[in-house]
């Protein structure tokens, strides 16, 4: 498969959505009643941020859900007031609301994730044979987050094959059991942090050159096109059969780290819609994480924000190797 520009329509998967909840607090200490700032409420889940920062950046996407009981009521009116289109797909288990928590005396995040309701094997087979019966099939189709109870790991390879028959580009951003399951699907992209990368090795990738080794493997025995490593405040590793390159983060006051992969990836499929090319698309999305983290709690990135930013990477040399 090119690895190249192609423009078209996007839709995400989010497998386990959620309200997610922020607050501060001076400090957090065990036992004490914890006397906390006003409480945020945003939608949440992989897919779901994902098409949202499309939205933000100026894009179009389709974000398909799962949702059920009185949050995903909830998280459903939410999306009403974001830029994103959406659907949602009705399970019987109720969505689930996860809680950041900033200790603003030392700037740490304590972010508390819950499971998710449990789907069964017919709410998921339900899910695929809707993602099959969209018209006009998507030319992007983005998997983002964690499965919930119920769903194997093996889901997104199954997802992906129905992608790749119907002639979208396959984008997962997922880790553990279903990432490593997850490449058997052909994908086009994956974009694993160093832990995760760590994960589909099965060994140590600290060291510059094993960073690569790993992602070239990946590429060279074809089971992705492109792998996109990121490096948190270090930018990100793009490998593709063209060969390696080290993206450099811009410098930013740091506020929020929440969503910033989820924006990351936004910029990169937006960026193809766009007709940049992958180098460049990467950029953007760096951008995009970039901004994300400049924005209190779980807010996603800016567009101002990223534009700036992707402006200034574009002046930025590129470290390449064959």
């Amino acid at each position: 498969m090119d690895a190249g520009v192609r423009s078209g329509t996007i839709v995400t998967l989010t497998m386990n959505p959620a309200i997610d909840a922020s607050t501060s607090v001076e400090r957090v200490t065990p036992d004490d009643k914890l006397r906390c700032d006003a409480l945020r409420r945003e939608p949440g889940g992989g897919g779901i941020n994902v098409a949202r920062a499309i939205g933000r950046l100026g894009g179009d996407a389709l974000a398909l859900y799962p949702a059920g009981g009185a949050m995903g009521a909830l998280l459903e009116k939410m999306l009403e007031d974001e830029p994103v289109r959406q659907e949602r797909l009705d399970v019987a288990g109720s969505t689930r609301e996860n809680v950041t928590v900033a200790e603003s005396s030392t700037d740490r995040q304590y972010r508390f994730v819950m499971p998710g309701a449990e789907l069964t094997g017919a709410e998921c087979s339900a899910i695929l044979d809707r993602m099959d019966a969209l018209d006009p099939a998507p030319d992007y189709v983005v998997a983002s987050g964690s499965l919930p109870p119920g769903v194997g790991p093996e889901f997104h390879a199954r997802l992906g094959r129905r992608a790749r028959d119907h002639g979208a580009r396959f984008v997962l951003d997922t880790s553990g059991a279903a990432l490593r399951e997850g490449l058997a699907s052909g994908a086009w992209l994956i974009k694993p942090n160093l832990r995760e990368l760590g994960q589909i090795a099965g060994r140590d990738v600290s060291d510059d050159t094993e960073q690569e080794r790993v992602a070239r493997g990946l590429v060279d025995n074809g089971v992705v096109d492109v792998v996109v490593v990121s490096l948190g405040a270090a930018g990100a590793l793009l490998v593709t059969a063209g060969g390696c390159q080290r993206i450099r983060a811009p410098t930013v006051p740091i506020r929020s780290r929440v969503g910033a992969g989820d924006s990351t990836v936004a910029g990169i499929v937006l960026g193809m819609v766009r007709g940049l090319s992958v180098s460049e698309a990467v950029r953007y999305g760096v951008a995009a994480g970039a901004a994300a983290v400049m924005t209190p709690g779980s807010e996603l990135c800016r567009r101002g924000d990223t534009e700036r930013l992707f402006a200034r990477l574009q002046d930025d040399p590129v470290a390449s190797s064959a």
